[in-house]
Formats: C-alpha cells, sequence, structure tokens
C-alpha cells in the first residue's frame, strides 16, 4: 500500500496514546508519517495542575517535552494552533502552515462549561491548562502578599476568601491544595489560618457524586477537620468582580466577598473542535431529543472512534462523544488513553488492510482523589483505601503511566517532584528524605577518601605489586591450586608456602610476646580478663576460607579473573585504586568514583580480606553518589557538558536514559 500521512491534533493523553502506539507499529516504515501538532512544545499532565496552583510542586513537573516523550521514535511534532480543517482535500491548516492527511486523529481537548451562567467566564480563574494554572498560582502570591499589607480589616477579609466552585475530581483537588498552602503563607507571615477563609460551593447535596458515600464523607470530614467550608446544595447564580451570588436550597440569595473566585464546576468540548462543522453528541441519551441543544464540541463517533461524518477522521478523548451502557463516556484520563488507543489500532488495520476493526470497550480501573499532598481516597480495582495508602495509590498510578510515556527517567522527575525535592513538607511522608546535605561539608570527606584511595595504591607499590619478578602479590584473591595467567604452579604454591609460613610466625611471636606480658603483669592481667571485646572490627567480615568468600573466590576469581595475566591485574588493581583516589580528590567524575570505590571494597569483603573498621569506605562511596564533585571539583563544568552530549545520543533517546533532560 502506498505511503500514509497519520495527522494527530492535541497532544493530550488521548493524542500521546494514539501517536506512541501508531509509532511502535510503524517503527520501520519509511512510507508512514505521523504528525502531531499542538500549540505547546510539550504534553502536560493534565490531572496535576492544582500542585503547581497550589505551590507544591515546581511547573516543569507538569510539562514532559515532546522530544522527550518521542526521542529517537518515526513522530514529528510541529508546535503550531490549527485553526480549520477541511474534510474534502484532506488538510489541515494554521495561520502559517497546511498539514495535509489519511487519517485525522482530533484530541485537541476540553475547556470550561459555564453553562451561561453570567459573569463567570470574566471573574473566575479556571483550571483546565498549564496556563491556567501558572496564572492561578502567581494570583495566589499576590493576593496573600497583598493582604498582609493591608490595614482595612474587611478588605482584608475579602482578600483572604478564597471560594471554590464545584465539589467534583478537580475542586477537591484544589481546595486541598489551597488549605495546605494556606496553612505555610500564614506560617510565613505570622498570620491567624482562622483569617484565611477556604469555602467550596456545590449545587448538588453532597461532595464528590462519583464516589461511594462512605469515602464521599471521608473527604469531607477531612475538609471540615481543616477549617474547609462546604456549601453543599447551594447554587451559584452570578459573579462580579469580587462577588460570587449564590442561591440556596431553600430559594433565598446571598454572596460571597473574594478576592479569589476558582471555576471547576464542569468542562465541556473544544471550541475548534466544535468548529469544525462536525456532528456532535446529544445533550440527552439517545435516542437525541431534537428540542435540545448538542454538546458543544463534543464530536459524536462510532464503537471503532471513528466520526459519523467521515471514516477516516478519529475523535477521542475530551473531543468524543460515545454512548456506553447508556451513558456517554466520562471526560477522564483512562478514558482519553484507552480511545486513543483503539483509534490506533483502527488506523493500523485499515493501512495494513485487516478486515477486523476494533471495537472500544472500556475498561475503568477506579477514581481516586487527593486533598493536598498528605490525604486522600480511592477506589481503585475494587480496593478502597484512605489516608496514606489512597496517597500512595495515586502516586503508583501516575508513575505507572509515566513509565510507559517517557520511561524511567521520567519516573525518577516525578519522584524527584513528589518527595525528594518537595519543600515544607507537603506529601504524604512528610519532609522524609527531602533534605539536601550542602555539597561544601563533604569536600574534606571526599578530599580524605580520595587520599586514602592514593595510598592504598601506593602501599602496593610500596610492597611489589609491580615487582614481575618476584611473582604474584595477589594469589590470596585466588585458590591455593589456581594459578595466574603469566605465573608458573611452582611460584604460586611457593609464594603460598611463604605467606603460611608468615603467618606461623607471626602467630608463634604473638603468643610468645602475650606469654611475656603475662609474666610481667600477672595483676593487670587478671583485671582485664574480666572486660571483653563486644565486637572485634578488625577481623574480616566474611573469613577467607568461609562459605560466602570461597564461594566468591571460585565462581568468580578462579573462573574468570585468573584468566588476566597477574602483571596486567595487578597493575589494574593498583591503577584502579589511584584513580578512584585522583578522581575524587579533584572532584572529577565522583559518582563513577564512588560506584567504583563501593565495587572494589565489595569484591575485597567477598573475597575474606576486609575488615570492619574499613566499611565507612562503602557508606562513604554512597554519600558521594549525590553530586559532591559539585561542590569545589572539576564535575561543576564537566558533567554539564557530559549529560548534554549523552541526552542527546541515540540510545538515550530511544530508551529515554536521559541524565535530567533531553538535549535533542
Amino acid at each position: 500500500m502506498a505511503g500514509k500521512n497519520i495527522l494527530i491534533i492535541g497532544g493530550g493523553y488521548a493524542g500521546i496514546a494514539a501517536a506512541k502506539k501508531l509509532a511502535k507499529r510503524f517503527k520501520k516504515r519509511d512510507d508512514i508519517t505521523i504528525t502531531l501538532v499542538d500549540k505547546h512544545p510539550f504534553h502536560t499532565l493534565m490531572t496535576e495542575l492544582h500542585e503547581v496552583a497550589g505551590h507544591r510542586v515546581e511547573p516543569d513537573s507538569v510539562r514532559i517535552p515532546y522530544s522527550k516523550i518521542f526521542g529517537a521514535s518515526t513522530v514529528t511534532v510541529k508546535p503550531d494552533a490549527i485553526t480549520s480543517v477541511d474534510f474534502t482535500k484532506k488538510q489541515a491548516a494554521s495561520e502559517t502552515a497546511v498539514y495535509p492527511y489519511d487519517y485525522l486523529v482530533l484530541g485537541a481537548g476540553a475547556e470550561p462549561e459555564f453553562f451561561g451562567i453570567p459573569g463567570i467566564k470574566e471573574n473566575s480563574f479556571t483550571l483546565w491548562s498549564y496556563d491556567d494554572a501558572m496564572k492561578l498560582r502567581s494570583h495566589l502570591d499576590d493576593v496573600f502578599e497583598k493582604a498582609v499589607a493591608e490595614t482595612d480589616a474587611e478588605k482584608q477579609k475579602k482578600m483572604l476568601t478564597f471560594v471554590v466552585a464545584g465539589a467534583g475530581f478537580t475542586g477537591i483537588e484544589m481546595a486541598g491544595e489551597l488549605l495546605e498552602w494556606r496553612d505555610e503563607m500564614c506560617r510565613k507571615w505570622l498570620v491567624d489560618t482562622d483569617k484565611a477563609r477556604i469555602v467550596i460551593v456545590e449545587a448538588l447535596p453532597a461532595i464528590l457524586p462519583m464516589f461511594e458515600k462512605d469515602l464521599a464523607d471521608k473527604v469531607a470530614a477531612y475538609l471540615k477537620k481543616c477549617n474547609v467550608e462546604l456549601m453543599t446544595g447551594t447554587a451559584i447564580t452570578g459573579a462580579e468582580p469580587g462577588v460570587v451570588k449564590l442561591k440556596t436550597g431553600g430559594g433565598g440569595g446571598e454572596t460571597l466577598e473574594t478576592g479569589t473566585f476558582i471555576w471547576t464546576a464542569g468542562v465541556t468540548g473544544n471550541s475548534f473542535a466544535d468548529s469544525l462543522g462536525l456532528s456532535t453528541g446529544p445533550f440527552g441519551k439517545n435516542p437525541p431529543d431534537p428540542t435540545k441543544k448538542n454538546r458543544k464540541g463534543r464530536l459524536l463517533g462510532t464503537d471503532e472512534m471513528r466520526s459519523v461524518d467521515y471514516a477516516d477522521v478519529f475523535p477521542v478523548g475530551d473531543n468524543l462523544w460515545f454512548i456506553e451502557n447508556e451513558k456517554p463516556l466520562p471526560q477522564i484520563v483512562e478514558t482519553a488513553i484507552q480511545t486513543g488507543a483503539t483509534a490506533a489500532e483502527n488506523i493500523i488495520a485499515d493501512i495494513e488492510g485487516k478486515q477486523c476493526a476494533k471495537k472500544f470497550k472500556s475498561d475503568y480501573h477506579g477514581f481516586m482523589v487527593s486533598v493536598g499532598g498528605k490525604y486522600a481516597v480511592s477506589n481503585a480495582m475494587g480496593i478502597k483505601l484512605s489516608g496514606i495508602f489512597a496517597q500512595a495509590m495515586k502516586h503508583f498510578v501516575n508513575l505507572h503511566y509515566l513509565i510507559g510515556v517517557a520511561g524511567i527517567n521520567q519516573c525518577w522527575e516525578y519522584i524527584k517532584h513528589e518527595f525528594l525535592d518537595i519543600e515544607t513538607h507537603r506529601s504524604f511522608v512528610r519532609g522524609f528524605g527531602s533534605y539536601k546535605t550542602r555539597g561544601y561539608w563533604i569536600l574534606p570527606l571526599r578530599l580524605w577518601v580520595g587520599l586514602m584511595w592514593v595510598f592504598e595504591g601506593i602501599n602496593k607499590i610500596g610492597e611489589g605489586w609491580f615487582a614481575w619478578s618476584s611473582g604474584s602479590k595477589s594469589t590470596w584473591m585466588f585458590s591455593t591450586w589456581v594459578v595466574q595467567a603469566g605465573s608458573d604452579a611452582v611460584q604460586a604454591v611457593s609464594a603460598a608456602s611463604v605467606a603460611e609460613d608468615a603467618a606461623t610466625a607471626a602467630s608463634g611471636a604473638v603468643e610468645a610476646v602475650s606469654a611475656a606480658s603475662g609474666a610481667v603483669s600477672t595483676t593487670a592481667s587478671a583485671a582485664a580478663s574480666q572486660f571483653k571485646t563486644v565486637w572485634d572490627l578488625t577481623m574480616p567480615i566474611f573469613n577467607s576460607q568461609g562459605a560466602v568468600a570461597t564461594w566468591f573466590r571460585t565462581t568468580f576469581m578462579d573462573s574468570i579473573m585468573s584468566h588476566i595475566p597477574f602483571q596486567g591485574f595487578q597493575l589494574m588493581v593498583v591503577l584502579v585504586e589511584i584513580g578512584i583516589g585522583l578522581c575524587m580528590i579533584g572532584g572529577l567524575f565522583t559518582w563513577l568514583a564512588g560506584a567504583v570505590s563501593i565495587a572494589m571494597c565489595l569484591v575485597f569483603t567477598l573475597s575474606g580480606m576486609f575488615e570492619w573498621y574499613k566499611v565507612w569506605f562503602i557508606f562513604t562511596g554512597f554519600l558521594l553518589l549525590g553530586g559532591a564533585g559539585r561542590a569545589f571539583g572539576l564535575d561543576c563544568w564537566v558533567i554539564p557538558f557530559f549529560k548534554k552530549w549523552w541526552n542527546g545520543t541515540v540510545i538515550a533517546r530511544k530508551f529515554y536514559l536521559y541524565f535530567d533532560g533531553n538535549s535533542k
């Protein structure tokens, strides 16, 4: 079949799912082009926007560059905004470019729904894009600092009143971030937390209507415990600058004066999708009620995710209207991922000429909602959880998604943002593991360990490790019957015998000295005998003739390392030890030096020649893995250069083996 152009509009959850599946299938097909167009150069983790808005994490934690996601794949990403689509000519257009297609995936996302309520759009903050989150984040800082400086009590009260409209997922999660942020800001500016008021307004009689009542009640109890006001059964009828108009269940009206009004009460389709002229989903259940308007921007699709108007157009995610089990698909992440994957499967089937089409069938695993960084509830796979266990489940789900999108590197980035770099203890493990040791405090230790390694190598030279004519000095690491390459059996056995005789002589000398000491001071010896060494740190960790050392020696040293000429082996050991030391002293590739230091110590330990009092070498090696060479070391310049080079390689891009971010 002739080459095909696949165009994906929108890099949300659905667009990413479709693009990655298509790229995997057609990675060896040069005649298949896959182009993803999005107005941003990054994929946004929509479910985590509240964390950025509420100052829990840094903005980059919710942004994954497309260049990182697709790495060395065949997907071409174009940062652009599509303005129109000509379905007859099969091409989409922006203000500056035209994109032809054979198959079109429409995943342009959703927008806030204001339900035609006057003043809401003009006087509220929304939370449905990265830009929304950043705008709200900036406002929260600004309004609180201005409120602290305000001398008029009424004005200050208004500025410190935060109103969240909607008690669904987004509203509750945003309120959770607000309450933790409020507590931190009040602590910072010495303001009584009672002065900062957080109000959730919900038209329905209870919060979180998609959850079971017991879980929703737990969230309500937690919010009330944290002094968050819940106004359920209260509709919002309008808004003006600094004022939210309400209507309670009894019919009476009142207002809330606020400096921050956040609207999370609903989402609809996309204005762009709505402008395309395709059939949209009915407002009511099927069959559609002709007296009611259609859903804005939610395009009517088949069970193959095809538009009912054009078989080569695939609306997915929030742009799709599809009835399953007499209900429209919910606008959630799992819907987006699954519809995007289904669309990709059917495009693949078309291109490869397969007759069997993929029919959509949802497979939802449950719901979860976090209330700040320390509390959550979830019902995943039939298991109900609350508190830190639910919060752990939420993080696990996020990691599961990220490892499929951008590999282990992105999971590590997530762990750093959520736990290791978290500020003000805003995670369910609080600040455990987040504190950083300053590099300059490690400097003396780094220099000392480096010096010790240098002299370990120099001492071996003094012991004759480079005196090849005297034979092997490393036979202690091998079994007595094993001959290292470059050394004959007689010399090896002789060396072993000499070592054994020396050990026997030394033992006799020690006994003689002990006897003499006893003869000189019987009283002192009797007194000392009342005390015994609890832990003799001069003893080897593993006995050189014990099971562990014997296993290591026979399976590794005897069978592999003995084939290296003893001259080369001893030269290697000495140079590695000196090299470790010099790298640590100079702060050059300190991470690698620390890792090799640990490995060398483990080899010596398993050989039965490493005493307990030397274990600090191993622990120091782990400490130096944390970038100790960046402080007063060459790594300050070398590592950034090395990372940039490595992150641009095909291997790093293909397998997501990045150090921090990508370079291409």
